[in-house]
């Protein structure tokens, strides 16, 4: 298939790589040209456009910051001031490749992006994934997909070429607002450890007798394994997931559980750490920076 990939960073490069290889042919654009070289070599074509990658591929994955940046990317191909009606001189190319948005966005943002593409007589699909860099490179991702049931069916088979495991949560927003769910607990489980962590630190006890314990119980997620080498030397260069990245979910979370009517307050708290942990300079560092704040080095300004 004609595949376009949109926003080829630490994520969107490795599924454009994992596309390539499962004999689908590739169009890209990033907002950063230079990131496109590496795809380009792989046999990608680079599009000097967002409009001119819509105007030839079957379907556009989305993988950018936010939900502003999706909407000024569609407008850029052309969502802007376009109509379905038959008196339009030439259709919408939207109206003629599928858009597959699969960033972390509010579930009210993916909405209303549906529904601009449904106006131009397109189709749109959520589809946010669980997994970092090594998942998006060996097609293990975990896939929430909201969508259309036809849309999902037509789709489906693209998506397995990213993931080991898809799931059909529902209608567009549903799997935006299964994904929040995720990464608040990624926050808030991060955060958790850390502190625990710290203590224990601090007591003088042996970690590996901590970690022991904590494996042998109901406790235990792998999510701490991972991130414990990471807090133990402070070395939170070369990211999976950056922080600024999670600051930005779990505000998103809070919004959402807010609007919901539920109490937001422990992952604000966590929002908070986060924050404190942009702040201090670890933006572009992995999110185990959060155990800088929690547990600072002693002396540490």
């Amino acid at each position: 298939m004609k595949i376009g990939v949109i926003g080829t960073g630490l994520m969107g490069s490795p599924m454009a790589l994992r596309l390539l290889s499962a004999g689908h042919r590739v169009w890209v654009y990033n907002r950063s040209p230079e990131r496109l070289k590496p795809l380009e070599l792989a046999g990608a074509t680079v599009c000097p456009t967002p409009l001119a990658l819509a105007e030839t591929v079957e379907a556009v994955i989305f993988m950018v910051t936010n939900g502003e940046a999706v909407r000024s990317l569609l407008d850029d191909m052309g969502l802007r001031g376009q109509t379905a009606s038959p008196e339009a001189n030439s259709p919408s190319p939207l109206s003629t490749c599928a858009i597959i948005q699969m960033g972390t966005i509010a579930p009210a943002e993916s909405q209303a992006l549906s529904q601009s593409v449904a106006e131009v007589g397109g189709t749109y699909l959520e589809a946010p994934v669980l997994g970092s860099i090594p998942e998006a490179k060996n097609g293990k991702l975990i896939i929430m997909v909201g969508a259309a049931d036809e849309a999902y069916q037509r789709w489906q088979p693209l998506l397995a070429c990213l993931g080991s495991t898809i799931y059909h949560v529902g209608p567009v927003g549903s799997a935006a607002t299964l994904k929040l769910a995720m990464n608040q607990l990624i926050g808030s489980l991060t955060a958790a450890f850390a502190q625990s962590l710290g203590l224990v630190q601090a007591a003088g006890i042996d970690v590996e007798t901590f970690m022991s314990v904590v494996r042998q119980s109901a406790l235990y997620a792998p999510t701490f394994d991972k991130k414990l080498q990471r807090m133990q030397t402070r070395q939170f260069a070369d990211p999976n997931f950056p922080t600024k990245h999670l600051l930005k979910d779990m505000g998103l979370f809070v919004a959402a559980a807010e609007a919901a009517g539920l109490l937001a307050l422990p992952a604000e708290s966590v929002r908070q750490l986060v924050d404190q942990a942009v702040e201090a300079g670890f933006a572009d560092d992995d999110y185990a920076a959060l155990y800088n704040i929690v547990s600072p080095l002693p002396n540490a300004d």
